[in-house]
């Protein structure tokens, strides 16, 4: 008696299966144009006419069941198993169907179905209407018609966006879980990306490796510097299908991609940005390590993330964590789904061109030992005193600190010499920032002399043997009673690199006497203590500078 229903059951689906055909004649809705991979769950509607394309590969099919199938399935591969389309395609309906427990395993058609224990929803297929359009193998387009008018040409920067040197690595999803018509969105996504980073000679150089079943190079960081070339390489990129193998992707992109001889630039970020549709097909944690070890941000831009009752089906539900440079907001973006994206554009840039926040490269804001050397005559005061120490405390918040990132010292000095804390005394921002606002005035006569070889030997010497390139800040407001060309010229000699910060009084003569070669580029001078708040990005600027020109 258990299983009497089980007749009926079956009797009520033949005939729902028998009137469709009849209640389909009556619709006259244009079928909708959709791709080999558009699954029941896309298409929101309780009954819809489709129109599949031809010569969809029977291989790329996911299909859960038979007369009945998961939504999870692929309509047209679902049509193809239930015979109601071949290979050359053709117009299909679709009624949603609640769902199951169950979903059986049949080959039917040349197609193998798949078991599924569960899902929520079900659908299933019939003969559609007679669709006037051929059917291609192509998605209808929704591009707007051209209007006629002449687009405006985007000024060629040949040296491009000098705020945002990097060298990056789009790597593409061009798996069957993307498809065709995605794909192409995709791309032109990525081209509007490329066009806002201001590509150039002394700009970012950007590449393409496209994932699927097995990595391709599109191509490299050298082969284009301007932003034209670029977005014709990025059209002529062609659709590759597979598996979505991700994980083997990002760890050939790590490996193979950042070299000299493909192009890549010591001292800059390198970054990988990967597109994913779905999920990997393979494991991506080994990939995420390699990355980490070459030195390579990855960042991940997810679109269609798997929605709950598709969890068990992914591998690593973690696997965006494991692949990106650190587990935080930062290194991950998401769209849901690649349809007006132009307003994710500039929010994807801005992160792009975060290079303080890069933290997997070795990059000026990782890599360096800076100390301060504040005045804390009797001439500065107490009130420019705290503007001199916000003016270093500015500074300090563009560089990533960390145990072994960049490291922060600071000496005040006047006749005597005072560490306010040394290079391996704090390893959090935070903590230094607050040191530094605490730092109390001392007040007195100026050998800046002094000081410099005071801060080389005390300061400089214990970290003498990092990898760190070493900086020395110094800002004064007045004459020093002593010699200053002496100890900056060893300080020089021993690979210290001396910015020279002068304010009011101070003496353009002693400025470039302690200041690093060229002596304009490393001394600044403003005329009143609030003038240093504007020459922080200066100061920032120089750094970075410097720190790429000792990578080369």
């Amino acid at each position: 008696m258990a299983a009497a229903w089980i007749p009926a059951l079956c009797l009520g689906v033949c005939l729902l299966l028998l009137l469709l055909p009849v209640l389909a004649s009556s619709q006259g809705a244009v079928p909708i144009a959709i791709t080999c991979l558009t699954r029941g769950l896309d298409i929101r509607k309780e009954k819809a006419d489709v129109l599949c394309p031809g010569g969809c590969s029977l291989e790329e099919f996911s299909v859960f069941g038979n007369v009945v199938y998961a939504s999870v399935s692929s309509i047209c591969g679902a049509a193809m198993h239930r015979g109601v389309i071949s290979t050359s395609g053709g117009p299909v309906r679709i009624y949603s169907l609640p769902g199951r427990e169950n979903y059986s395993s049949v080959e039917a058609n040349g197609i193998q179905s798949q078991m599924l224990t569960r899902w929520s929803t079900s659908f299933t297929v019939t003969e559609g209407k007679s669709a006037a359009q051929e059917v291609t193998g192509q998605a209808v387009s929704t591009a707007r018609p051209s209007t006629g008018k002449r687009q405006k040409k985007t000024p060629d920067k040949k040296a491009g966006n000098k705020d945002c040197k990097a060298d990056i690595a789009f790597m593409i999803d061009g798996s069957f879980n993307i498809g065709q018509r995605r794909f192409n969105l995709q791309k032109n996504f990525i081209g509007k990306v490329a066009l806002m980073l201001g590509i150039g000679t002394e700009g970012p150089h950007v590449g393409i490796v496209q994932a699927s079943e097995h990595p391709k190079i599109e191509f490299y960081l050298k082969n284009f510097t301007s932003a034209k070339d670029v977005l014709l390489a990025i059209k002529e990129v062609g659709f590759r299908g597979g598996n979505s193998n991700t994980g083997k992707a990002l760890k050939y992109t790590a490996e193979k991609f950042f070299t000299p001889e493909t192009g890549m630039r010591k001292g800059l970020p390198k970054v990988v940005v990967v597109f994913i549709d779905g999920w990997p097909s393979d494991d991506v944690e080994e990939a995420g390590i390699v990355a980490r070890e070459f030195g390579v941000n990855v960042f991940v831009v997810s679109v269609n993330k798997p929605i709950p009752e598709e969890l068990g089906m992914v591998k690593d539900v973690a696997f965006i964590d494991k692949m990106v440079c650190r587990n935080t907001d930062f290194f991950t973006y998401h769209m849901p789904n690649w349809f007006s994206t132009t307003k994710y554009v500039k929010p994807l840039v801005q992160k792009l061109c975060t290079h303080e926040q890069m933290l997997c490269s070795k990059t000026c804001y990782n890599s360096v030992n800076i100390a301060f050397l504040i005045d804390g005559s009797s001439s500065v005061g107490e009130s420019n005193f705290q503007l001199e120490l916000q003016f270093a405390a500015n500074i300090v918040k563009m560089f990533e600190v960390s145990d072994i990132g960049a490291k922060i010292a600071a000496v005040q000095f006047t006749y005597d010499q005072r560490i306010e804390f040394n290079f391996n005394d704090y390893n959090v921002k935070e903590n230094i920032l607050e040191v530094i606002s605490n730092i109390r005035y001392m007040s007195g006569g100026t050998a800046t002399g002094e000081a410099i070889a005071f801060t080389m030997r005390s300061v400089f010497g214990p970290v003498r043997d990092s990898p760190n390139k070493n900086f020395l800040v110094v800002v004064t407001d007045g004459q020093s009673y002593d010699d200053v060309l002496g100890p900056a010229a060893a300080a020089q000699d021993a690979g210290i690199t001396i910015f020279s910060v002068g304010v009011a009084w101070a003496p353009l003569d002693d400025l470039k006497d302690m200041a690093s070669k060229p002596k304009e580029e490393h001394s600044f001078f403003t005329k009143e203590f609030t003038g240093l708040e504007a020459l922080v990005p200066d100061v920032i600027r120089g750094i970075c500078s410097d720190f790429v020109a000792s990578q080369q």
